[in-house]
């Protein structure tokens, strides 16, 4: 079993409140969520409104299978928003 990690930090300009953030966040981590079947959580600068920091984590059989999850996660964030993605951070972790 091995588990894929995905942190994806996005800046949202057009956001101007916290409140604006938050249904942008929950929004996007919900299509995600239903198209992958896998966790996703805002793990950082919750306090900053035009910044996200997305944590993801899925499940998988082998490396070449936990990469593909998440080439595919980011592709799918950075299609399905008009939020710039300023940063990724990837792991795949041997359980």
């Amino acid at each position: 079993m091995v588990i894929a990690v995905l942190q994806l930090k996005l800046h949202f300009p057009w956001v101007h409140s916290l409140k604006e953030k938050r249904m942008e966040v929950k929004s996007l981590s919900s299509r995600a969520r239903n198209k992958f079947n896998l966790s996703v959580a805002e793990v950082d600068e919750q306090d900053i409104h035009q910044i996200a920091v997305l944590g993801f984590a899925s499940l998988a059989t082998d490396r070449a299978q936990a990469d593909s999850i998440i080439d595919n996660i980011i592709n799918f964030i950075e299609t399905n928003t008009e939020g710039e993605l300023l940063a990724v951070e990837r792991d795949i972790v041997d359980w």
